[in-house]
């Protein structure tokens, strides 16, 4: 993520704060009266669940109602989503989504829902740049030996990913158009099975957000490469950027970000986005996320939410008309 838009995101605490209500709005309508909604399009224990559960017990002092993390994984994200987008807007159904909601928009050709029309943004939460991994018996230790091996082998090189059209996927494929090599994707039903295929040396290349490499790193049951982000992470300081390997252009993420049906009054919308952030930009929280999770704390508006997010799908809606992505 470029860095002026980093900043943006960063400097949007005193707009979030803007927008709380006034008494009189609260007294006419008052809100929350109720426990809240979160859904969450994945299972339990994966990135979007954790990132929905840190917000969980401070939402809870700061609104005085339980925080109900609701899962309801399935169909890449869709089936969650679609239950956000057809809920009640009246401020009790929230949602978080990943950057598989963004590459959706162009992976499916029908959607049950309509992401221009019936959800916004509430806030973007956290940015967690994606990480490569290799396998130790792979015959390349670095990026430039991959590369370069990769283009004397074209079609050799197997790279796994978490399915389909996940940020995982779509990176790779990135790196694929900016090198000009030609490699094998090899689509998992998640990164655990995709790890583990990597650690037994099936296969030789994988990308993925930091929390599942770390500890295969440090026991040398794999070997981390390079780092899709514009600086190196604070959790991971020895793994270099690939801007820093000569591929500034190769960029990819995953990120977790709250919407809301649309129509939920702004008010409420902008309450929302101003509790978010304040609990994201805690310093417990940001912490726990660069040193634990290998995360960039954001915290927006709801309009900086939004045009991350639109950035987001014509971003890899390119790759994937590029490189021919379908889903399997």
């Amino acid at each position: 993520m470029p860095s002026t838009s980093r900043r943006s995101f960063l400097q949007s605490s005193a707009a979030a704060g803007a927008a709380m209500l006034a008494p009189s709005v609260w007294a006419q309508s008052p809100w929350p009266s109720k426990p809240i909604r979160i859904v969450v399009p994945y299972t339990a224990g994966g990135f979007t669940d954790q990132m929905a559960r840190l917000l969980q017990v401070g939402l809870q002092k700061a609104l005085g109602q339980p925080i109900v993390i609701d899962n309801k994984p399935g169909a890449n994200s869709l089936i969650g989503v679609d239950q956000v987008a057809k809920s009640a807007p009246d401020g009790y159904t929230f949602g978080v989504v990943i950057a598989a909601y963004a590459a959706n928009t162009t992976l499916y050709p029908k959607l049950p829902y309509n992401p221009g029309k019936d959800l916004v943004g509430v806030s973007l939460m956290g940015i967690s740049p994606l990480v490569a991994a290799v396998s130790t018996n792979a015959p390349f230790k670095t990026t430039q030996e991959l590369i370069a091996y990769a283009k004397a082998h074209p079609g050799k090189v197997s790279f796994g990913s978490s399915g389909s059209g996940s940020s995982a996927h779509l990176t790779t494929e990135l790196l694929k158009l900016l090198t000009k090599t030609d490699m094998t994707h090899v689509p998992y039903k998640g990164a655990a099975p995709a790890l583990t295929d990597l650690m037994g040396g099936q296969i030789p290349l994988f990308l993925d957000p930091p929390p599942n490499l770390i500890q295969p790193a440090k026991a040398g049951r794999i070997r981390l490469i390079g780092v899709a982000s514009e600086k190196r992470l604070a959790v991971l300081p020895d793994v270099p950027t690939f801007a820093e390997q000569g591929i500034p252009e190769l960029m990819g993420s995953t990120w977790a970000a709250m919407i809301a049906p649309a129509g939920v009054p702004k008010e409420i919308v902008q309450r929302m986005s101003a509790e978010v952030a304040r609990i994201i930009r805690s310093p417990e929280i940001t912490q726990r996320m660069q040193q634990t999770m290998g995360t960039f704390a954001e915290g927006s508006t709801p309009e900086e939410c939004d045009r991350f997010i639109a950035a987001e799908t014509a971003k890899w809606g390119k790759v994937i008309r590029e490189a021919k992505v379908t889903l399997d």
